[in-house]
Parts: C-alpha cells; structure tokens; sequence
C-alpha cells in the first residue's frame, strides 16, 4: 500500500475523530478497484455536524498538500461524497447511511482498523 494513501487516510480519520464523526470505517479497496485505495465512511447526526466533518477533512488534508479533486452532496449533506483521488471519503446521515450501506457494497474490500493506520503515521 502506498505510503501517501495511508497518510491521507490517517488525516482523514484525524478530522473525522475531531469533529465526532460517528462509526467511522475504513476498507482498503485496492485489490478490488483501480478508483482509489481507501474507503473511508463516517456519519453524522445532522446537517450542520456533517458540513463539519466535510469541512474539517478538506482543511486537514488541504494543509498536508492533499487537494479534493471532487465534492458531491455538500448542500443537502445527507451523503458528502470527497475524492482525494487515492482516498474516497463519504459521510453520511443515519437514514442514507443504512439505505446505501457502501459497507456491504465493498464488502470484496479490506476492512481496516482506524487504530492500525493511526499507529503506522
């Protein structure tokens, strides 16, 4: 795995963690597609929470040099969908998280603890 994959999803993680994203997972995806490394799936309990995170992603990685090439979702913000090219982040209310459930959908993927990235920085 690419060292810049992990460094851009371990920031992710950061910024989700700090504005109290809920449920936050990680799958590796690498073997299973060419789109992007990592999934990362996180949500929020409103629309204001999930700006937030989104915003909050966007600055931690845009501060470390990494830029969102693409930002879908962010003004109704029940499904924030972010592309870091290697990284895809999306953050999600409670009702689209459950009726989307990417989990399930990339379940081909890797799922990879948020603990296991955090320690490999």
């Amino acid at each position: 795995m690419e060292q810049k994959s992990m460094e851009m999803a371990r920031l992710a993680i950061e910024a989700l963690e700090d504005k109290k994203a809920e449920d936050i997972r990680v799958i590796d995806i690498s073997d299973v597609s060419v789109i992007a490394d990592y999934f990362l799936i996180a949500g929020g309990s409103n629309r204001s929470q999930i700006q937030a995170l989104c915003d909050n992603v966007e600055e931690k990685l845009g501060k470390a040099g990494y830029f969102c090439r693409q930002k879908e979702g962010y003004d109704t913000a029940n499904w924030i969908l972010m592309d870091f090219g290697d990284v895809i982040v999306h953050i999600f209310d409670k009702e689209n998280r459950l009726l989307y459930d990417l989990e399930r959908i990339w379940r081909d993927g890797r799922q990879v603890e948020t603990e296991s990235l955090k320690q490999k920085a």
